[in-house]
């Protein structure tokens, strides 16, 4: 199964398993990762959900489409790398990525 580190503000690094076809929020939340709440129940309508993608997963990524990028719009701490973690679909290429939680997300 492939895996997924979700690693908070503070460096706390908690890896879990997940599956092909899965959402990292979803798997988040059903592995009780503190600081993926995941609101909006994966619609991409809330930013409860926000990660940072450390390089070079972020590249591996598919574009961003343009209501993520609205949703993103109304947070607070956003940087390059920031995606929401409903919208980021594991594949085997993904297997291993690191995504890093904003410090107001906890």
């Amino acid at each position: 199964m492939p895996q997924v580190h979700f690693i908070s503000f503070d460096g706390i690094r908690r890896s879990i398993q997940t599956h092909i076809g899965e959402n990292l929020m979803r798997a988040a939340t059903d592995n009780a990762v503190p600081g993926i709440d995941g609101d909006c129940g994966g619609q991409c309508a809330c930013a409860t959900c926000h990660v940072y993608v450390s390089a070079p997963w972020a590249e591996k990524l598919p574009i961003m489409r343009t209501n993520e990028n609205d949703i993103l719009e109304f947070t607070n701490e956003r940087r390059d790398s920031s995606r929401l973690a409903c919208q980021i679909i594991m594949t085997t290429e993904l297997d291993g990525i690191e995504v890093h939680m904003p410090e107001g997300q906890h």
